[in-house]
């Protein structure tokens, strides 16, 4: 029959070892905390130095979620809080610059150079559903310049010329000055300003234009405009 005080012992024995373990210094543990808060809080004012506002709301959140207290955090914390709007600015405009597209096609007169932007959310413009609706800024050498709407199915009701109302964020509404080609290669309707319309883009977030359609009545398509490059265009356009 086996004994069980072996087992007994060897609890003991441990138990006792680690009795004879050096208790843990606090004000050491305090003063490595505070050594890598301060590490974090360097990272932070590093790249806040080179205004790499992502970066810095990175390292700051690491250092707040984990050194609240430090001193290190203390110092950096005014200067934290203006980083996270910085950042969240950053962000969007990242992600309203990526929804513009640029093209340069070489013609036999030169280059044509486009802007084009699709709207926020598909509209539907004949009943079959909602379709995407685009935005289109384009320089040919042999055309000139021009702004447009293209839409994928359905059409405008603007044959001979029509008004469309634009909005400018927050602005009311303006008429403005529209025409619809006689073509059926494309289903296209020009803002006919298009001076105008590019200037207004130049310093708007969001625009909204209200154009006829054939089905009837009107519909309206949103563009986040924020993150246009004009210096993709010809400079004469700016």
């Amino acid at each position: 029959m086996k004994h069980a005080a072996p087992k007994w012992s060897a609890i003991v024995l441990a138990g006792a070892l680690a009795a004879c373990q050096p208790a843990t210094d606090p004000k050491a543990e305090a003063a490595a905390q505070e050594q890598a808060a301060d590490e974090m809080a360097k990272a932070f004012e590093a790249e806040y130095g080179k205004q790499n506002w992502e970066l810095a709301r990175a390292h700051g959140d690491v250092l707040a979620a984990k050194y609240p207290a430090s001193a290190a955090f203390a110092r950096i914390e005014t200067r934290y809080n203006e980083v996270k709007d910085k950042a969240a600015q950053a962000r969007e405009q990242r992600r309203t610059a990526a929804l513009w597209t640029y093209q340069a096609q070489p013609l036999d007169e030169g280059e044509q150079v486009s802007a084009s932007i699709y709207a926020k959310d598909h509209v539907d413009t004949d009943g079959s559903g909602p379709r995407p609706v685009q935005l289109i800024f384009r320089d040919r050498p042999d055309w000139g310049r021009s702004s447009y709407l293209v839409l994928e199915k359905g059409d405008f009701d603007c044959y001979g010329g029509c008004k469309v109302k634009l909005k400018v964020d927050d602005a009311e509404p303006k008429r403005v000055d529209a025409s619809r080609p006689k073509t059926d290669e494309a289903i296209a309707m020009f803002i006919e300003d298009e001076k105008m319309l590019w200037k207004t883009v130049k310093s708007a977030k969001v625009i909204a234009i209200e154009f006829p359609v054939k089905a009837g009545g009107t519909r309206t398509a949103v563009f986040e405009v924020g993150g246009l490059d004009s210096s993709k265009m010809p400079s004469k356009w700016n």
